[in-house]
């Protein structure tokens, strides 16, 4: 039987990076589109993530308050941030778009730790997700990380202002219902908890 997906695809002729900076890159695909036309289309280029859902032993959630430039506001989530090359290879012979679950665990460990102080005993994934497919190429690694004590040092980056503390998880639930979290990656890390644990 024919794939129907085949019949939607579209080639890849040439990539390039147009500009690149911390972070991410923006590049720029020549593609050949299935009634043979061709264009550019720009996205943007970046490494895959963690997202963590950190939980006390008292069933409270670790939240962070951090300045975001691109909306001109300080915004509610959790911690979050890009999978490095110490956190360990996807495997043998694997790329970094499928990392192995210790590899996740490491980084969600590690930006738990740098971005709040604090410590999981356990980590569970929730979900992977590619919040932006139609405009970046990210991948989301959601994880749930239980027993949470604040025995790390924090060691935010230079451009990271942020405040930790630490919410009922049914007033971040609560917030999350009634539109008051905007954070995308922390709705989506407590939507799938809910779904998973509640």
């Amino acid at each position: 039987m024919d794939d129907p997906a085949a019949d939607l695809a579209w080639e890849t002729l040439d990539s390039d990076i147009d500009y690149g900076c911390p972070g991410f890159d923006v590049r720029r695909d020549e593609v050949r589109f299935p009634g043979g036309e061709t264009d550019g289309f720009h996205y943007v280029d970046e490494p895959p993530a963690v997202v963590v859902l950190p939980l006390t032993p008292d069933g409270d959630v670790v939240v962070i308050d951090e300045w975001r430039q691109a909306v001109g506001r300080v915004n509610r989530g959790i911690p979050a941030g890009t999978m490095e090359p110490d956190d360990g290879a996807a495997g043998d012979g694997a790329d970094a778009e499928d990392p192995t679950t210790e590899a996740i665990e490491r980084a969600a460990a590690r930006e738990l730790a740098e971005e709040t102080g604090y410590e999981a005993d356990s980590f569970e994934r929730l979900t992977t997700v590619e919040p932006t497919n139609g405009m970046a190429n990210a991948v989301h690694h959601h994880v749930l990380a239980t027993g949470c004590e604040p025995t790390a040092d924090r060691d935010l980056d230079h451009n990271e202002s942020i405040a930790v503390e630490t919410v009922p998880y049914d007033d971040l639930l609560a917030a999350v219902v009634d539109d008051e979290l905007r954070d995308g990656r922390a709705v989506t890390a407590v939507l799938w908890y809910e779904l998973l644990h509640r």
